[in-house]
């Protein structure tokens, strides 16, 4: 069956969030805070095992204060913020300021980075007339993410799960994209990282193809490599 639309995941799949090194230094450099090398290679690690970074390695442990937090953190922009500052919180940093600044900092273009063959493929998609959506479990708009990497010019749509309260398996994300888009679930594909979350587009007839979610650096064509826009009618 002819491919005529394609939904893409976005964290892991079109876009990889900064190290928490990286996300760190930025943040304390944007607020001025200077600390010497030992306490900030301690503070990496710290928040590494908290899983603060939205995105980034997930928590050893989520905390029994956050746990309703963590559970619906993908269904409302409130909850989100909650589980992961309340994650980071869990890190004593040099500066209470700190907390909310590291969730801020990840929500901004400068944090993410696209993978290099995302705008190829997304332009050799549109060029063929695929219509195109993301299908995102998130807590906040990640369109300003898109327009500063100049890869909105090709999506048509975009379903965010805190926008509609519900998140990924849930078939209703992956009906209202294609819906959105005008075509059958069945002429759709849905392009994800995540085996339990983006498998959920299945359940409408939607084939699935995975990538692997790898540092940018080591995943230079995994989107090239699925050779969607070869089976375009």
């Amino acid at each position: 069956m002819p491919i005529k639309g394609v939904l893409f995941d976005f964290s892991g799949t079109l876009f990889r969030i900064e190290s928490v090194r990286s996300w760190l230094a930025a943040t304390l450099a944007e607020r001025g805070v200077s600390v010497d090398d030992a306490d900030f290679e301690r503070y990496v690690q710290e928040l590494e095992a908290s899983g603060a970074l939205p995105g980034g390695p997930p928590p050893r442990r989520v905390p029994g204060d956050l746990a309703s937090a963590w559970a619906s953190r993908d269904e409302s922009a409130g909850a989100h913020r909650e589980a992961y500052t309340g994650l980071a919180r869990q890190v004593r940093l040099p500066h209470p300021g700190l907390h909310d600044a590291l969730y801020d900092r990840h929500r901004t273009p400068a944090a993410w980075h696209p993978y290099p063959d995302a705008a190829e493929v997304l332009a050799s998609l549109r060029g063929r007339d695929v219509a195109i959506g993301v299908v995102s479990n998130i807590g906040w708009d990640v369109r300003p993410v898109f327009r500063a990497h100049g890869l909105d010019t090709w999506v048509q749509e975009y379903v965010l799960s805190f926008e509609h309260g519900v998140r990924k398996p849930d078939a209703r994300l992956f009906h209202t994209a294609c819906t959105l888009l005008g075509q059958r679930p069945t002429d759709v594909v849905m392009v994800g990282d995540d085996r339990y979350a983006d498998a959920g587009a299945a359940a409408l007839g939607c084939e699935v193809r995975f990538v692997r979610h790898l540092p940018v650096r080591e995943r230079p064509d995994g989107l090239r490599e699925l050779g969607l826009a070869a089976e375009v009618a």
